[in-house]
């Protein structure tokens, strides 16, 4: 007697994607499956195979019924649920699924998504697009982190009041380059965990260029408070422009790291910027007496090239100063 294999026809309009997610419902892993009976578990004979150890080997079974996919649950141990947001969650066992319905089994999550699930709308690249491919070529990145050690040293070097020689700036400047590399690798392992593409070369290349601008910012706020009066707005404006390079340098960070949207990245790095620069002022205006009986003034000594005005000599200062004296001692009497 020959036997022949029922082969069962299948509308591939019914197919269905599974999707695996995380708690926070970010996407792991995507399956599209064309069949009328699908079986879930950690048995290795199942259509999707989960390695959560609190899922049964055949943990249940999702079945094409009257043009309606349906949920068995093969009585398993920690059963499986559906979890809706306008209900509370519910068994899933003789469900009808829905589009977009989330089954909850063990400590794992699947999303049930129809053929015809519309998809959001193709993202346009960022014009930042061309600045990250620049900063992360490997010449860029390499200009980049040599300018930030040629400046760490310049700063290890005036900050020493004793004369040091080039073996004893190496040791501290390398520390510095790598501490402050310390930020991009952290941010692209986070990326890497949470199944995104880590970029490491983008998050260096931008984060060392945002350095070096840092560093003209401090440069320019030290020239500002040199040449302005103390109650200047310049510095502050100088200032300013430190935390917008930090706002965007955060900014960049989540848009080369992370898949979230435009607001939800500004709010993340506006957090980081208000808690770093905040933080800090609150620790140092913490710090300072209600009454100091020997108030601190501002001796800072620049070299005459961070002028921005032409100074005067000694005469020309005494006869400046001489004539004022006159003018003031005719007004005196006068009245």
């Amino acid at each position: 007697m020959e036997i022949k294999s029922l082969k069962v026809d299948f509308d591939e309009t019914k197919a269905i994607i599974i999707e695996e997610i995380s708690r926070n419902h970010k996407l792991l892993h995507r399956h599209r499956l064309s069949q009328p009976q699908i079986h879930i578990g950690r048995d290795y004979h199942n259509d999707i195979i989960l390695a959560d150890p609190h899922i049964c080997p055949n943990h249940l079974s999702i079945q094409l019924l009257d043009e309606q996919w349906k949920i068995t649950d093969n009585q398993s141990i920690n059963g499986s649920f559906i979890e809706n947001i306008k209900e509370k969650k519910h068994a899933a066992d003789q469900h009808i699924i829905n589009d977009g319905d989330v089954i909850t089994l063990g400590k794992s999550q699947l999303r049930i998504l129809f053929s015809d699930h519309s998809v959001e709308p193709t993202v346009a690249f960022s014009p930042f697009e061309s600045f990250i491919n620049l900063m992360r070529h490997p010449m860029a990145l390499l200009l980049s982190v040599t300018l930030f050690t040629l400046i760490a040293g310049a700063v290890f070097y005036l900050n020493t009041p004793t004369e040091v020689n080039f073996s004893q700036l190496l040791v501290p400047t390398i520390g510095m380059v790598l501490g402050f590399a310390l930020w991009p690798a952290g941010v692209a392992l986070v990326s890497h965990l949470n199944k995104h593409d880590a970029r490491v070369m983008a998050q260096l290349g931008i984060s060392f260029a945002f350095f070096n601008l840092m560093w003209f910012s401090d440069l320019l706020e030290g020239i500002s408070t040199f040449n302005s009066a103390s109650g200047s707005i310049i510095p502050l404006l100088v200032m300013f422009s430190s935390i917008a390079l930090t706002f965007s340098l955060f900014w960049l960070n989540s848009y080369i790291g992370f898949h979230m949207s435009a607001r939800r990245r500004i709010i993340v790095a506006a957090s980081i910027t208000m808690l770093l620069f905040g933080g800090s002022y609150l620790i140092q205006y913490s710090n300072k007496p209600e009454f100091n009986p020997r108030p601190q003034y501002d001796a800072t000594i620049m070299m005459p090239s961070f002028l921005l005005a032409p100074s005067t000599s000694v005469d020309e200062f005494i006869k400046e100063s001489s004539t004022l004296f006159d003018k003031t001692k005719k007004e005196a009497l006068k009245k």
